[in-house]
């Protein structure tokens, strides 16, 4: 039952990555592109907090939080520098 519902959210972050990755390639503005910058890190950071459930390695979670500070004080510069502040 456990590995069923590993598999479903594998599914899920699969398309929910491959929607963000069109959205990145195809999105008509900078902010658009960000945006999926961001949901990509974000469902990195689910992923890598699957990975530490499923091989009960926890050192993945904190992986996870720093790579989810570092994203978000890149998705920060960039729409500093969007914005024109920089």
């Amino acid at each position: 039952m456990v590995n069923m519902i590993i598999y479903i959210t594998l599914g899920f972050m699969i398309t929910g990555i491959f929607f963000a990755v069109l959205r990145f390639i195809k999105g008509p503005t900078a902010a658009d592109r960000t945006v999926a910058l961001d949901t990509l890190t974000t469902i990195a950071m689910a992923l890598l907090v699957l990975l530490a459930f499923v091989f009960k390695r926890f050192i993945y979670v904190d992986v996870a939080l720093v790579y989810g500070v570092l994203g978000f004080i890149g998705v920060l510069v960039i729409a500093r520098y969007l914005e024109g502040a920089l």
